[in-house]
């Protein structure tokens, strides 16, 4: 499926709208407007923490490009859910990585990177290479919920991405963890071994632990560095 072209201008009215009238909309409805919006001009990124999105936009729009970035620093339980996901569901995984292996960037920047200056990190080996793996599409879907964390308690369902020049859809912004699980069971979507493990937000292995009783679900991210995101959501 592919849509006429948009300006830069239609996009952002487009989200602006999309943003008021799909507030209440269900997930699912959210993906299918986007779906038949943008076709082939819409993709989701995945973590791999779930393939929760995934699924639904597969409903939506079967074959649908999944971006996802091989940072490579991931859990190889991370990597085996891609190729899962890659396997069994009507989707198209594409992986993207950076410019730089690990290696080359230990070459130029020094080792461990990410414990001296995290946020030079995600940008070399999440932010840019994110940004060129967007570059054919109008629209993208993000599993971004309101309720991981104080600082994505306002996440829009639709909004415009300015930085980008991009609508960006959060299907699952009104879910809750409990929503998420009750949809895991119901279609058997494939999960990450480590949501089970005791981390409940997956990321790079260097930066991610477990998280304790009480800490909400995003605590065992960068803790003790000040941080909260990699910069793909601000």
């Amino acid at each position: 499926m592919t849509t006429a072209p948009y300006t830069a201008q239609d996009l952002q009215q487009l989200a602006e709208q999309a943003g008021r009238d799909l507030e209440e909309a269900s997930a699912l409805d959210i993906l299918r407007w986007a779906a038949d919006t943008f076709g082939s001009r819409l993709c989701v990124t995945s973590s791999m923490e779930d393939a929760v999105v995934a699924h639904l936009a597969s409903r939506a729009l079967p074959g649908v490009d999944v971006v996802f970035l091989d940072t490579g620093y991931h859990f190889p339980e991370t990597i085996g859910t891609r190729d899962a996901v890659a396997a069994v569901m009507d989707v198209n995984v594409l992986t993207i990585t950076p410019r730089q292996t690990v290696a080359e960037q230990d070459a130029q920047y020094g080792a461990r990177l990410h414990d001296r200056d995290p946020d030079l990190c995600c940008a070399l080996r999440k932010v840019a290479p994110l940004e060129a793996g967007l570059a054919g599409y109008d629209a993208w879907a993000t599993g971004l919920r309101r309720d991981e964390s104080p600082t994505r308690a306002n996440t829009p369902v639709v909004s415009w991405d300015a930085k980008r020049q991009k609508v960006k859809i959060a299907p699952i912004a009104r879910w809750s963890q409990e929503d998420v699980e009750a949809y895991v069971a119901e279609h058997g979507v494939l999960t990450n071994p480590l949501l089970m493990d005791g981390y409940p937000s997956v990321g790079c292995a260097p930066c991610t632990r477990r998280v304790l009783e009480g800490e909400d679900a995003r605590a065992g991210r960068w803790a003790g560095l000040g941080k909260t995101e990699c910069g793909i959501h601000q």
